[in-house]
């Protein structure tokens, strides 16, 4: 990919600048409700030492990882809109992140983790229980 581009505007710059990359909203929200429910979990860490990937929020025992993807960065096929501006560098990039996401999603689940994907978008009390969900089932299974 080539380098950057420059932004159109110093508040372009400033904009994009400022978009978080842990602690979003999304995140916040869905933990909260896991951790009210008495899960205990750990936050942007490699969920296997030698993969590049940290999971938003990983379950190491029961062996779970949560990502809360933001529609932009991760190309949501329903809110994804392309800028107009460099418009080949940026369909590069979000091709590019969707491409690393499958590989470190694959690779997590080639070594027997249960991986949940979401949207920014997904309601964090569906998404909450949905991992709660899942986190009962890989403990019970555990256990057994």
């Amino acid at each position: 990919m080539d380098r950057v581009p420059h932004p159109l505007s110093e508040a372009v710059r400033a904009r994009f600048k400022a978009q978080k990359t842990r602690d979003t909203t999304p995140e916040v929200l869905v933990r909260r409700l896991l951790h009210k429910a008495g899960a205990r979990y750990r936050l942007e860490v490699r969920a296997e030492h030698d993969l590049r990937t940290k999971p938003d929020i990983v379950f190491r025992g029961p062996r779970l990882a949560v990502y809360i993807d933001g529609c932009f960065w991760h190309g949501c096929p329903e809110h994804f809109i392309p800028p107009k501006n460099n418009a080949a560098w940026w369909q590069e990039k979000i091709s590019a992140n969707k491409m690393r996401d499958g590989r470190s999603r694959r690779a997590l689940a080639d070594r027997g983790w249960t991986v949940l994907s979401f949207w920014e978008h997904d309601d964090p009390s569906d998404v909450a229980q949905q991992v709660l969900s899942v986190l009962a089932k890989r403990r019970r299974s555990t256990q057994a």
